[in-house]
């Protein structure tokens, strides 16, 4: 039973990792890019954590564009 209640969740952990999703978030005030995984929209403004400062970043107002894991890598660790 435990075995399966291991497996079990190992599974959703490799599909979950799997499923991931990539942005790029811009802000139109400055024209500053930021990279991130996850992101959390309240009213109009975008909530993430930018994964190269590793700081969380919340803009007013931004465009975001989900882009592929590719050119997520290609610029991730670049600044």
């Amino acid at each position: 039973m435990r075995r399966l209640a291991i497996l079990t969740v190992t599974i959703i952990i490799m599909m979950t990792i799997g499923c991931a999703s990539y942005y790029r978030v811009t802000d139109p005030a400055t024209g500053k890019d930021y990279y991130a995984t996850t992101l959390e929209r309240k009213g109009g403004s975008v909530t993430f954590k930018d994964v190269n400062t590793n700081e969380t970043v919340t803009l007013p107002s931004s465009e975001v564009l989900e882009i592929s894991k590719d050119q997520f890598k290609a610029k991730v660790g670049t600044k």
